[in-house]
């Protein structure tokens, strides 16, 4: 006779109680550590923000609110009038005329400043001599304090016995009216800008084009391009980025320039831009509103009005920029393709 030996019986888990389901308990200390990992990136960057919103955000709000009043710099608020100081400033004629004599100045500056900056920067990385010597000198005009650099140009362009007349005089071309022609103070003013902000941006450009791989440039060179098409198929395609931060920063530069032409002919009209108004830009204009005529709302509203014009024209220049920045890296890619393609018939 067999037996069987039966299975031993079926023990069930027992039901977790409460207390081991729950996680344990983090002490004090790991709760800190926890909220310091997690919260460290937020505590790097809030001095930026806080900062933007002190200096930034809060004087473009204000600024905002002063425009809807008509305020006076030394009484102060008097009444709510909405978009009147916007319609006032928009039916004067002198501002539409600071508006033209800013965005001349601006294209007589930012486009010479801009290309020789672009070429200062690629001989500097074509590996000259003494190369500390030459970036310490092309940096040296942009240490010089603006008004230094007004007054020197001032007495430079100055009509009667200036030094840009005294060597026109030396090639046959009589004096010219600096200070009172439109166009010719508008390139005075621009001479001034392109000598202090050519040497910055130079530099800028230098730095992104010493991130640029130096095979690319040896590959090129194998394949027979010369230095014109390395610098346009190789170069501008690299330092895309750091080209439209240039120009953008030029653009907001250029169409806020106040010390060149508030100080380049001090002695007429108080330096509110001329005798006629020849030069005076948008932000010189908006400071003879505040403090000559003491009139913030209609200043607050040219400031505003400058503002949006700054914003269109940067989004227009990164458009721009990048279309042609991007319309030459396709074009490099073209050729290439096209390169590979006649070595691939000519290896059959």
């Amino acid at each position: 006779m067999t037996t069987t030996a039966s299975p031993p019986p079926r023990v069930r888990p027992e039901a977790p109680t409460d207390a081991a389901a729950r996680p344990p308990r983090l002490s004090a200390r790991q709760r800190l550590s926890r909220f310091a990992y997690r919260g460290s990136p937020y505590a790097y960057i809030a001095p930026f923000f806080l900062l933007f919103a002190l200096v930034g955000l809060f004087p473009l709000l204000y600024t905002v609110n002063v425009s809807l009043f008509d305020w006076d710099l030394l009484s102060g608020q008097d009444e709510f009038v909405g978009a009147g100081n916007f319609v006032s400033v928009l039916q004067d004629d002198s501002f539409w005329k600071s508006i033209g004599n800013t965005l001349s100045i601006f294209l007589l500056s930012a486009i010479p400043q801009l290309s020789v900056a672009l070429l200062v920067a690629y001989l500097l990385d074509r590996g000259l001599r003494a190369p500390t010597f030459w970036r310490m000198s092309v940096l040296i005009p942009f240490v010089v304090t603006p008004v230094a650099t007004a007054l020197i140009f001032s007495s430079a362009f100055n009509e009667a016995d200036g030094l840009v007349n005294n060597v026109l005089n030396l090639v046959g071309i009589p004096d010219q009216e600096w200070k009172h022609d439109t166009f010719l103070s508008h390139i005075a003013i621009a001479t001034m800008v392109n000598f202090r902000w050519t040497g910055y941006n130079a530099l800028i450009l230098l730095a992104a084009m010493q991130a640029v791989p130096r095979d690319l440039y040896e590959s090129a060179a194998i394949d027979g391009a010369g230095p014109a098409r390395r610098f346009f198929s190789i170069t501008i395609p690299s330092i895309r980025p750091t080209l439209i931060f240039v120009i953008i920063t030029a653009t907001i530069g250029g169409l806020q320039i106040f010390a060149e032409p508030r100080l380049f002919d001090v002695s007429t009209a108080g330096g509110t831009g001329g005798s006629d108004r020849q030069f005076q830009t948008t932000v010189l204009y908006l400071w003879e509103l505040a403090f000559f005529r003491r009139d913030l709302g209609e200043g607050s509203a040219v400031a505003i009005l400058l503002f949006v014009l700054i914003v269109g024209i940067g989004l227009i220049n990164f458009l721009v920029s990048r279309g042609i920045a991007g319309g030459a890296e396709r074009a490099d890619r073209k050729a290439r393709r096209a390169r590979r393609s006649d070595s691939t018939k000519g290896t059959r």
